[in-house]
């Protein structure tokens, strides 16, 4: 794995880990004007970060 891969993958995680907090943050009644189930918060999180 070349230190380019290793970066871009670091990269990812933190932006999953961010996109969780926030997700977490928001109210149900939010998520809901998003389109988006407490259940589905990691999922979304995931395809939003590349993972």
């Amino acid at each position: 794995m070349t230190l380019k891969s290793i970066s871009e993958k670091l990269n990812a995680w933190r932006r999953y880990r961010a996109s969780l907090r926030e997700l977490y943050s928001l109210t149900d009644r939010e998520l809901n004007d998003l389109g988006i189930s407490r259940w589905e918060i990691d999922d979304v999180a995931r395809r939003s970060a590349g993972l």
